[in-house]
């Protein structure tokens, strides 16, 4: 059988899905992912092999854009630093920064065309190369599209809490097509109705809201590759708890310095007894000056779920990747979320009782400490968090679900 994955240029959308590439590969199934030119390598590393075919405006860019039509439905004027320019990423001062009438005069004809010609490239490989199932990531209608092209089915493949059919706003995940290139197909608008299976991570104490037919996955974490430090495959000294503080590179560049939390919660932990290590991009780590006494700040890339074991308790900013692989290892989690979508999947793990929530944008230091404390010293978090990870252990693997999608091409 032939698989066409199909992703977004999010990396993190996509590491979810390489260990049902890894089962269907192991399984003598042949396996082609369709992504950005600026993912090659990361498919690669993973040991899958990238088709660089797709195309379109830069999913950072169009995530702030959307935080700019946020800001401007308020109708007040903005802080320095609240907003970063859709385009530039610089912090803005006043709204009138950015002229949306003028942006969309100069680049709309070129980015509707670059997301058309994302869609054609993808159709001309699968009506060559013919696969039998479509896999793709909620945030990529290129996949739906040559799906129902070739008539096979599409697999939705989840990459957190939240499903393909929530009703609040701000989640739905599931993309539009812009560039109108299912009717130009001769197909139906791009729908979730176009999805045939969700892929569903999510054990029945963190539910998503998903109206398609779905397959229970096991979430096995994939953080890319690395290694880990020595001392991270055992306890700390002096039987100290250890407190992971994961913060990623995506909300830096979406919300603005104003999102790295870090420094502000070293400062909020330090009167915590305990050990912390902080994996952070490059760019975040320089001039990072660390008030905690006892604190490991990590000077490469280390996948996270090396690190999880031995730790006590996770911070982070409610990324699906981070919060699902803490689920999978079973630790509490402390998450001070930003979006919609991070506080979705905060919100399902806080009411499975395995953590807190706290507003990323508005963390105040004594409530975090306090959260905190409380993650390390009231055993039911740790109980919860242990029950959710057997019921996420509980779900199928990758592997184990292979012949269930070989009846699903086949039957088309």
């Amino acid at each position: 059988m032939r698989v066409l994955f199909t992703t977004s240029e999010w990396p993190t959308h996509f590491f979810p899905m390489v260990p049902l590439g890894w089962a269907l590969q192991s399984a003598g199934h042949e396996v082609r992912v369709a992504c950005a030119p600026s993912l090659v390598p990361v498919v690669r590393q993973s040991g899958l092999v990238p088709v660089p075919l797709l195309g379109g405006p830069d999913p950072a860019f169009k995530t702030r854009l959307a935080r700019y039509w946020e800001f401007a439905a308020r109708q007040r004027p903005i802080e320095p630093g609240e907003l970063l320019h859709p385009v530039t990423a610089e912090p803005m001062d006043r709204l009138e920064e950015f002229e949306f009438a003028a942006y969309r005069a100069v680049h709309r004809d070129a980015n509707l065309r670059s997301m058309r010609e994302s869609c054609d490239r993808t159709a001309e490989f699968a009506r060559a190369w013919r696969p039998d199932l479509v896999v793709t990531e909620p945030q990529n209608v290129e996949g739906v599209l040559a799906g129902r092209l070739l008539g096979v089915p599409v697999v939705c493949n989840l990459f957190g809490l939240v499903g393909t059919d929530e009703t609040e706003p701000g989640l739905d995940i599931v993309l539009e097509d812009h560039s109108d290139s299912f009717p130009r197909y001769g197909l139906p608008p791009m729908a979730t109705g176009l999805i045939d299976v969700v892929l569903d991570p999510c054990p029945p104490s963190a539910a998503s809201r998903t109206l398609r037919p779905t397959l229970p996955v096991r979430y096995v974490p994939y953080n890319g590759p690395g290694g880990a430090p020595d001392w991270a495959g055992s306890r700390p000294d002096g039987g100290r708890p250890r407190v992971l503080i994961a913060w990623g590179t995506s909300v830096s560049g979406i919300y603005g310095s104003r999102a790295f939390l870090v420094p502000g919660l070293l400062r909020a932990l330090a009167g915590l007894d305990a050990e912390v290590v902080i994996t952070a991009a490059d760019a975040d780590r320089a001039g990072l000056v660390a008030d905690h006494p006892r604190v490991r700040v990590l000077d490469r890339w280390c996948p996270l779920k090396l690190l999880l074991p031995t730790c006590d308790a996770v911070v982070h900013y409610g990324s699906g990747g981070t919060g699902m692989t803490a689920m999978t290892a079973g630790v509490p989690q402390l998450a001070l979320p930003f979006s919609a979508e991070q506080r979705m999947n905060s919100s399902r793990l806080t009411a499975a009782g395995a953590g807190f929530q706290l507003d990323g944008f508005a963390a105040d230091p004594a409530a975090v400490a306090d959260r905190l404390g409380r993650l390390l010293a009231e055993p039911v978090h740790r109980e919860r968090a242990q029950a959710l990870r057997e019921e996420a252990l509980a779900r199928p693997t990758p592997a184990e679900l292979v012949p269930q999608l070989l009846d699903l091409g086949a039957a088309r």
